[in-house]
């Protein structure tokens, strides 16, 4: 089963207009903000960037730098505990995926002849 993938456009200090994938996005109890989490499409170092936003601005809105040390903890906390799952999940993925594998082989072994 295919995940579907977010997109965001983040504009640069030139002006231009670079295509990113959102990795996550939360709401934070304690600073009272709403971040995301992207990586560039296309980029090798594989960064992750995060940025607060208000989700009332819709798909318009702006994103506003990270301000604290306190607010990058927290954000690495989070998208720590985030890839963890994202890992687990996709192990069970592909176990679910080889248990379908191996009972479509029996199934295809099994051509119904007494020898």
């Amino acid at each position: 089963m295919e995940k579907e993938t977010d997109y965001l456009i983040v504009t640069d200090e030139n002006g231009k207009e670079i295509k990113c994938e959102i990795i996550m996005t939360f709401e934070s109890e304690e600073f009272k903000k709403s971040y995301v989490v992207y990586q560039i499409i296309g980029d090798k170092s594989k960064e992750y960037y995060a940025a607060s936003f208000n989700p009332a601005d819709g798909d318009e809105g702006k994103l506003s730098a990270v301000e604290t040390d306190e607010e990058w903890n927290q954000i690495e906390e989070v998208l720590e505990s985030f890839l963890e799952e994202q890992d687990e999940s996709d192990e069970e993925d592909e176990e679910d995926e080889d248990d379908e594998d191996d009972e479509q082989e029996s199934e295809t072994d099994d051509d119904g002849d007494d020898e």
